[in-house]
């Protein structure tokens, strides 16, 4: 049975506030942002919207992607959201949870 992994980018807001992760489980992972779990960077910025996420089958993949992507400038990250999302909505309505 193959895995599915997912990097993912939450925005403040357009052009707000931006955070990277990675997890197992996106839709589980994003309602505990929403909830405030865990305490930390998220909740503090209320940084809940998930604007982008691209989903991978091999976990050490989806590892690398997460740090690259930490370590783009922040235009950059803009620009990749842009290309998939210009409105910037609020995809974790569209996962199938």
């Amino acid at each position: 049975m193959s895995r599915e992994y997912f990097i993912y980018i939450l925005a403040s807001q357009r052009n707000g506030t931006l955070y990277v992760g990675v997890t197992n489980d996106l839709s589980r992972r994003i309602w505990e942002h929403r909830e405030g779990s865990p305490s930390g960077f998220t909740r503090k910025y209320r940084v809940t919207k998930l604007v982008y996420y691209e989903s991978f089958q091999d976990v050490d993949y989806a590892i690398r992607r997460e740090k690259t992507l930490k370590r783009w400038r922040r235009a950059w990250k803009i620009q990749l959201i842009e290309a998939e999302n210009p409105q910037w909505l609020d995809l974790y309505e569209t996962l199938n949870c």
